[in-house]
């Protein structure tokens, strides 16, 4: 046992809580002495690749019960693997706090600039930790880990085109138990038309292990395949209608008789942005618009009421 412990790295002490539990086999006996093999030591690296993957000994146990201990380890631990692996093409990325702010319009260490990020960018930066879009770099308070440099990308294209930071994260809030519930609809039907066999209570083999895992690495791309096609048919029916309506110039025919959108100035809509913030543009042009009308109404009124006179 101490051999095996030093050709592991695993203390005594933890192998014999391994044998309690019935992670290890129980080793060959020669005589008076316990001789442990190559499957031993093999059987503590896949334990401890387990553990690293998060797994717990108690689980562990089920796992190389269920997959026939030994003879099914090897490919349900390539099952594993599979499923854990990434579900995505896209590598992970890294970025700083302050290549943050330069990328969201800021001018890190320097003076604001118009668009600047100033106020509520940390509240910002909170809420993209809290939704995942960026992992806390472990020693580096200011550096951050982007586990999807596309989705960042996309926050940083919305900010740009006038979206303020605290709308994107509340629409994406929205849209992610959305996509869970298509993700858990997906998972749900490929379970009972394809994964059905690997299931139940029969013995597996490594071979229905290995099947399994060629399955899932198979289908892994047909969700993202799937979502993405059915949304590019969504926004061909809806945006073309949808954005008709919302960005027909004044003078165009509308369709149905109603308001017609009113094209504002940028010069004015960045002088309202000055006066109440990128949030308060839209209610204080309506509010201004009413004011407007109100006197308007007034002075038809007293126009009207002198000529009578």
């Amino acid at each position: 046992m101490e051999d095996l412990a030093q050709a592991s790295g695993a203390t005594v002490r933890t192998i014999r809580a391994y044998q309690d539990r019935g992670l290890l086999p129980a080793p060959e006996r020669r005589g008076r002495a316990n001789v442990y093999g190559e499957i031993h030591l093999t059987r503590l690296r896949q334990i401890a690749g387990l553990l690293d993957r998060g797994y717990s000994l108690s689980s562990i146990r089920e796992l190389l019960d269920a997959w026939d201990t030994g003879r099914g380890l090897g490919g349900v631990l390539g099952l594993v693997a599979e499923v854990q692996g990434p579900w995505s093409d896209e590598e992970a990325g890294r970025i700083t706090r302050a290549e943050l702010e330069a990328r969201f319009g800021g001018t890190p260490g320097g003076a604001p600039v118009e668009g600047a990020v100033t106020d509520g960018f940390a509240d910002a930066v909170a809420d993209a930790v809290a939704l995942g879009v960026l992992e806390p770099a472990p020693g580096d308070v200011d550096e951050f880990l982007v586990p999807s440099p596309q989705e960042l990308s996309v926050a940083v294209e919305l900010h740009a085109a006038g979206v303020p930071l605290s709308a994107i994260s509340g629409h994406l809030g929205e849209l992610r138990p959305q996509v869970e519930h298509i993700a858990s609809r997906f998972l749900e039907f490929t379970t009972e038309h394809v994964f059905a066999r690997y299931a139940g209570h029969r013995r597996r083999t490594d071979t229905d292990a290995a099947e399994a895992a060629s399955m899932v690495r198979r289908l892994r791309p047909l969700a993202q395949h799937v979502v993405d096609a059915e949304l590019a048919r969504a926004m061909s029916r809806l945006a073309v209608r949808h954005l008709q309506k919302h960005l027909t110039a004044p003078d165009a025919p509308a369709e149905h008789p109603g308001p017609q959108p009113v094209l504002i100035p940028a010069s004015t809509m960045q002088a309202v942005q000055a006066l109440v913030g990128s949030q308060g543009i839209a209610a204080f042009v309506a509010a201004a618009a009413e004011r407007e009308v109100q006197a308007r109404t007034l002075d038809a009124l007293t126009s009207s009421h002198a000529k009578s006179e």
